[in-house]
């Protein structure tokens, strides 16, 4: 298996480099040698930065082990989660690896490689808060990160809620920490390391919201760009790669 995942993205990439008809993204990033990935910096441990200054975390070394298998530097870069659609589609960079989740809606305007992993959104309180689920939010302040699916469901799901955008999880916290809200709904993988790992003054509370799968995103007509990706994916779930980043990270492997 891992053999063969490897022999046919090897012999895909083969045909891109003998080709003449070399076109999209694809040929850009080959030619340059780099390719760049765009991310919040703000949702740990997935993607943020670390005490020297680096963007770190499971999304930046699954981008880097993808580009590492095309044979391209993947360089990661910051910005703010409500504007990264539109950077993508001004060809400020080629990707989003930012645990972004694949939607019909996204769909619409750019495309998305296989999942490379699976999560939830789950809503986290203060601890000892009475809060049981979302039910009883109502007229409740919540927060979530601008531009998130999980600001489109509680605005469509949550009647009454007083909703409050943030750039990132870590400011939810502190403002949960503060009492200025009253709850927040992120990924459930996020907020229960943070619990973890970094003794987060927050609880989870109810069961998971719905379910997510998450997509490196690109622009739309670059079907050798997604297929390299796609390739590389396979391979480094295969090879060992994916399982040990994830472990690191996460503690699980989320694939």
């Amino acid at each position: 298996m891992k053999k063969a995942a490897c022999f046919t993205l090897v012999v895909f990439l083969m045909s891109i480099f003998a080709g003449a008809a070399m076109a999209g993204d694809l040929a850009n990033v080959i030619k340059k040698g780099e390719i760049k990935m765009a991310m919040s910096g703000q949702y740990p441990p997935f993607n943020f930065v670390d005490d020297k200054n680096n963007l770190t975390g499971f999304d930046v070394e699954i981008g880097q082990a993808v580009g590492k298998i095309i044979g391209i530097k993947a360089t990661p870069l910051s910005t703010a989660w409500d504007g990264i659609i539109a950077g993508l589609m001004a060809n400020k960079y080629e990707l989003i690896c930012g645990s972004m989740a694949i939607t019909a809606e996204r769909l619409k305007s750019i495309d998305f490689s296989a999942p490379y992993y699976r999560s939830g959104a789950q809503l986290f309180v203060k601890k000892g808060s009475t809060i049981k689920s979302v039910a009883d939010l109502k007229g409740k302040k919540v927060g979530v990160t601008l531009g998130t699916t999980y600001e489109k469901w509680v605005r469509e799901n949550i009647a009454g809620a007083d909703v409050r955008t943030y750039k990132g999880v870590p400011d939810m916290i502190l403002e949960i920490g503060y009492g200025r809200i009253d709850g927040f709904i992120t990924d459930k993988i996020v907020g229960a390391l943070a619990i973890k790992k970094q003794g987060a003054p927050i609880a989870l509370t109810g069961d998971l919201l719905y379910e997510e799968k998450m997509g490196i995103a690109l622009r739309q007509n670059n079907p050798d760009l997604k297929a390299a990706i796609d390739g590389a994916l396979a391979v480094i779930k295969n090879n060992g790669t994916y399982h040990e980043i994830s472990m690191k990270w996460l503690g699980i492997d989320v694939r």
